[in-house]
């Protein structure tokens, strides 16, 4: 039996309809597979009741065709137009030109359409056919050929191959997710990229890092000098583990690093300066399909070592499919909602997607010299309902469940837990 407990921070009125409507929810999946039955019969071979394969769906204008590989539910699309990244004050926004600001002589590209192909998400970028990140557990489907784009990397052989050499992505992201105060089925990413000519690197990376310097020298409304890099751990070495591109100089290679890491430690000591003045920075080898050498950068935060970014070299490939063959870079990706909740001291990512004045209107006095801590004031305190059901299909994944009940419930939801299966 599969015993999923989840908990809500709401009142009782708002908790009792919720579960009754949960509960509901379950018993119609009947008509879909008359087996089911909640507490005593087989889970749905369909966990999406709102989809009809026969028909099609239309999102922003566009309408799509259905098919069996279709999973997006409609709590997912009704977020499609949020845009938090966009709207002034609100800490996305706030974060997001923080870091604009770090590249000024970048191009930004802040509205691009979610909405992408299979193609684009993962094929493009070298994605293997059997990586995880492909499954409908993990990712959401219009259909097999159309999906939400999973990572903002998804623009990227589309923003090189318009001859851009650096540049800013940021948008909402989605993919499948647990459900609990630091884990949610969309977030905003930010994607930076930045190429040099093969033959000229050497020179080209020496002025864009003298303009870095003299940028951060004058551009901080604080005045006050990064901090040098003793603070950073990094015995990160070329190996067969993390290894260049057999297409690649390592001399190149190593200068492009070298503009890499000066780029996203400096960011970093910037955006946290006031935040931690004994911030601790380490980078660790890691695996991209898109990049190759890449990294991790975490930084100390509450005793423990925090994801910040994955970054790495560019795959030739992508650069030689965007008509830059003789282009060599870097490109980096971080999740906005991490760093911030981090700097506003926000606790429940689900926090962001508030349309309640109360949270919103706590950052409308922002400053570059101050960020604003958040406030709670919620009142209610957690209420915990348990429920259960047979299992029968040994496919199923505690993602299906927990899309059936953000449908339902929405961001009411605290916190699901899965505690039994026998």
């Amino acid at each position: 039996m599969n015993r999923i407990q989840f908990s809500y921070y709401s009142s009782t009125k708002q908790l009792t309809s919720c579960y009754k409507k949960l509960f509901s929810s379950l018993q119609n999946l009947k008509s879909l597979n008359p087996s089911f039955q909640v507490l005593s019969a087989e889970t749905p071979s369909n966990p999406y009741p709102h989809v009809n394969h026969n028909k099609s769906l239309t999102i922003e204008g566009t309408s799509y065709k259905l098919d069996d590989q279709t999973n997006v539910s409609p709590s997912i699309l009704s977020k499609l137009s949020r845009n938090l990244h966009l709207q002034p004050h609100h800490p996305l926004y706030i974060l997001r030109t923080q870091i604009e600001q770090h590249f000024p002589h970048f191009s930004y590209f802040n509205t691009l359409n979610p909405i992408v192909t299979v193609q684009k998400n993962f094929d493009d970028l070298g994605f293997p056919k059997d990586h995880p990140g492909r499954s409908k557990t993990d990712s959401y489907y219009i259909n097999e050929q159309i999906m939400l784009r999973t990572h903002t990397s998804a623009h990227q052989l589309e923003i090189f191959s318009k001859m851009n050499k650096k540049f800013l992505i940021s948008g909402d992201v989605y993919r499948r997710d647990e459900i609990d105060s630091s884990h949610y089925p969309i977030f905003h990413q930010m994607e930076g990229a930045q190429i040099f000519n093969m033959q000229n690197i050497e020179q080209e990376i020496s002025e864009d890092k003298k303009y870095l310097i003299s940028l951060n020298s004058t551009i901080s409304s604080q005045k006050t000098p990064l901090r040098d890099n003793n603070e950073v751990n990094d015995d990160t070495i070329i190996s067969s583990n993390n290894p260049i591109q057999s297409c690649h100089p390592i001399e190149q290679v190593n200068y492009v690093i070298q503009h890499l890491k000066f780029s996203l430690n400096s960011l970093i000591k910037k955006l946290f300066i006031n935040h931690d003045e004994n911030l601790k920075i380490r980078w660790i080898d890691a695996y991209f399909p898109f990049t190759s050498p890449s990294w991790e950068m975490e930084i100390f935060f509450k005793g423990k070592w925090l994801e910040i970014c994955g970054c790495g070299i560019v795959e030739q490939d992508v650069l030689n499919k965007a008509g830059q063959n003789d282009k060599i870079g870097w490109a980096f990706g971080l999740g906005l909602e991490r760093i911030a909740m981090v700097l506003f001291d926000i606790p429940d990512i689900r926090l962001f997607w508030s349309h309640d004045e109360r949270f919103l209107n706590q950052f409308t006095n922002f400053n570059d010299n101050k960020i604003i801590k958040f406030q709670p004031f919620s009142k209610f305190p957690p209420c915990i309902k348990d429920i259960s059901f047979w299992l029968n299909d040994q496919d199923f994944h505690e993602n299906n469940f927990c899309e059936i009940i953000r449908d339902i419930a929405e961001d009411l939801v605290e916190d699901v837990k899965l505690v039994s299966f026998s």
